[in-house]
């Protein structure tokens, strides 16, 4: 697996709640190339519980959101924002059970639309969430433009 930089970590303002590493309310997400996913490997904090003990639904959600974005960024080499996002909670996520897992490929691209497949294991690796991104594609210029897009080298670069 390839670490891959957060480009955006140093650029004013910049405050993801996803991936920032600085934002101290935030999920703090790190990201590795692995063939054709994204994959983060990250520490599910109390704090982000809904019932207890039990990772609170939306936070899934929100993480399956943020790694469809990297497979935009690294893979389609742009940048766009989520459209549609259809999550599947199949077993509930322990807090208790440590690191959690989530994957995520592209799956097609028509146009401009992308289809992202993301699934989010839980410390035992079970497979406990799933969801279907579809993500509005940028032409690249207009993602640099607009979103200050850094190019997919940025990301790779070590």
């Amino acid at each position: 697996m390839i670490k891959l930089n957060n480009p955006y970590a140093d650029f004013e303002g910049y405050n993801c709640f996803g991936c920032s590493p600085t934002n101290p309310y935030g999920l703090q997400m790190e990201f590795f190339k692995n063939g054709d996913e994204i994959v983060c490997k990250w520490n599910p904090y109390e704090h982000f519980q809904g019932f207890h003990d039990i990772l609170h639904g939306g936070i899934q959600s929100t993480m399956m959101d943020e790694i469809a974005s990297w497979v935009v960024f690294v893979f389609l080499d742009t940048a766009g924002v989520t459209y549609e996002l259809n999550t599947k909670f199949r077993k509930p996520v322990q807090v208790s059970r440590g690191i959690v897992t989530v994957r995520a490929k592209l799956v097609r691209q028509e146009k401009r639309v992308a289809e992202i497949e993301a699934r989010l294991y839980d410390g035992a690796e079970n497979l406990c969430s799933e969801s279907r991104v579809n993500y509005f594609v940028l032409p690249r210029d207009k993602a640099i433009g607009e979103m200050h897009f850094p190019g997919k080298e940025a990301f790779l670069k070590q």
